[in-house]
């Protein structure tokens, strides 16, 4: 494993990630938000749908059309959806923020639909990240801003996608999942525009541009992400995706003047905390296993 590469990787994927989310959002406060994600999804999809044709994989097979693919579909539109109206609507810190508890979330799922064990130091710690996020999100206090529970309905739906993605048929390749991926921002787009009643707009050089670079980047970032799990040992790189919220929240600073106070920061930190144990502890229990299962063998062997 080429731990180092795989690092910098991840780095460059979430500052590719952050870049692609400030572009949403410059491009929300001129354009609607559905037509943002229907050109995201024309973009991004061409892009995976010509590497897929490249490989001759065929993006059609029924396997990638039904089941668990096509629910890891409507997943990723609902969340789609979901995050980028949040991101027209509030801080890209604090999206940023609450979207850290979406390991969290993930091992909750596992737990409770795929039948994963999870002890209760994981769930202790699941709790306290959801103690960040309500730090956060601040129901009920003056600070509370409803548009934030759209955050949280992103994470719940991209939760959602990455456990179905666990169910999705082998033979369906990554670059096929990754079309459909984008292909249901079309759909979501066009929801998008009929639920709030907008109208698509043509676009000048400028905007143009924001959309070409919200393309690149998301499609960058999406590379980087896989080649740094194929080259790097997951208990090395996984951490370093928490340096999102620090370049959302150095984007949210320098590019839209957001101050995030105290109580976003203090969560956050108790997000990022608590995954960081959830992980640390699932990856212990791994090699205990992995070492009993050893012990195991040796043990038959010198019996035999």
């Amino acid at each position: 494993m080429n731990n180092l590469n795989g690092i910098l990787l991840v780095i460059a994927s979430m500052a590719a990630f952050t870049l692609e989310d400030m572009f949403i959002k410059r491009l929300s406060g001129e354009i609607p938000v559905g037509q943002i994600l229907i050109m995201l999804g024309i973009g991004s999809g061409s892009v995976f749908a010509a590497v897929a044709l490249y490989k001759r994989e065929n993006l059609f097979a029924s396997a990638a059309w039904r089941g668990a693919a096509l629910m890891r579909s409507v997943s990723e539109a609902l969340g789609a959806m979901a995050f980028a109206t949040a991101l027209s609507l509030v801080d890209i810190s604090t999206v940023a923020a609450v979207f850290q508890a979406l390991p969290l979330v993930i091992t909750m799922g596992a737990a409770l639909f795929l039948g994963e064990q999870v002890g209760w130091r994981r769930w202790s710690a699941i709790c306290v990240g959801f103690c960040g996020v309500l730090l956060i999100v601040r129901p009920g206090l003056e600070g509370f801003d409803p548009s934030v529970v759209l955050v949280l309905i992103a994470v719940l739906a991209i939760a959602a996608r990455d456990l179905l993605t666990r169910l999705v048929d082998t033979t369906v390749s990554s670059t096929v999942v990754s079309f459909q991926a984008f292909a249901s921002l079309l759909v979501a787009g066009g929801a998008l525009l009929l639920i709030t009643g907008s109208e698509p707009q043509a676009i000048d050089a400028r905007q143009s541009g924001m959309m070409l670079g919200g393309i690149l980047f998301g499609v960058l970032g999406y590379y980087a992400i896989v080649v740094a799990t194929r080259i790097g040992d997951a208990s090395a790189i996984t951490p370093f995706r928490y340096s999102r919220l620090l370049f959302s929240i150095l984007v949210g600073v320098l590019v839209f003047g957001e101050r995030p106070d105290a109580l976003t920061l203090a969560g956050a930190a108790l997000i990022i905390a608590s995954g960081l144990y959830t992980f640390v502890r699932e990856r212990r229990l791994v090699r205990q296993a992995a070492q009993q299962a050893r012990e195991s063998e040796g043990a038959a062997a010198a019996a035999c």
